[in-house]
């Protein structure tokens, strides 16, 4: 299948053999391969703490209130049912804010 709908946004780098149909195909990436080249970018970058893919959902989400995007806004690009999770993530703005640090001011080119 060559439509780019069935196309995998992380496919993996080897080939096998489609255990039913018996055709070569292309599978998408384990998550314990994303995990591992996360955990070798985050020692490389010296970053101290504790780095997974989710931590880049709050980071977006942070940053997107922090913009002063609109928190209905971003409750519904979280999928959030409730106004109450999205909230959560106002916990970085405000009165506490001073001292903290974002992931985006980590990042090269910020």
């Amino acid at each position: 299948m060559k439509d780019l709908g069935w196309q995998y946004l992380f496919p993996s780098s080897t080939r096998c053999v489609h255990p039913i149909a018996g055709y070569v195909c292309r599978h998408h990436l384990h998550h314990s391969t994303y995990s591992r080249q996360l955990r070798q970018a985050v020692i490389a970058s010296g970053i101290n703490k504790r780095v997974t893919a989710h931590t880049f959902r709050h980071a977006f989400a942070t940053e997107l209130l922090r913009s002063e995007s609109d928190i209905r806004t971003v409750q519904e690009i979280l999928g959030h049912s409730d106004i109450r999770t999205t909230e959560i993530y106002t916990h970085i703005l405000g009165d506490r804010r001073a001292g903290t640090v974002s992931l985006f001011d980590r990042l090269p080119g910020s």
